[in-house]
């Protein structure tokens, strides 16, 4: 599965553990936490079928503060990027990173620039 595959590949994730998989005709739901490298959790839920698929990646600070979530829940109309956005702190802004990989890149830069400080 792709995103397993991601997981893996990253080189940001301690470790990971798979709370709920389902695979159906047609599709799948999945549910991840993740420990990565500075002690931060990511939250995975991506459910896919032939016509939608619902993701959110919610990536909180040890203290279980919210850094950002990407999402594609319909509401935020105004988005350029609607459905798809990013929350950040308390801005709801344009996300054109929904995939896995994209995602865990931009976390990756964004520990690369807080490790920097």
């Amino acid at each position: 599965m792709e995103i397993i595959k991601c997981i893996e590949k990253s080189g940001i994730i301690k470790k990971y553990d798979i709370l709920a998989f389902e695979i159906f005709k047609g599709g799948f739901f999945i549910k991840i936490r993740a420990l990565l490298n500075d002690d931060s959790e990511l939250y995975i839920r991506e459910y896919s079928d032939v016509v939608e698929r619902n993701y959110s990646y919610h990536w909180q600070d040890s203290d279980r503060q919210l850094l950002m979530r990407w999402d594609n829940a319909g509401h935020h109309r105004h988005i350029e990027t609607y459905p798809h956005h990013v929350h950040n702190s308390n801005d709801i802004l344009p996300s054109y990173h929904i995939s896995c990989k994209e995602i865990l890149k931009d976390i990756e830069e964004k520990i690369s620039i807080e490790k920097k400080r």
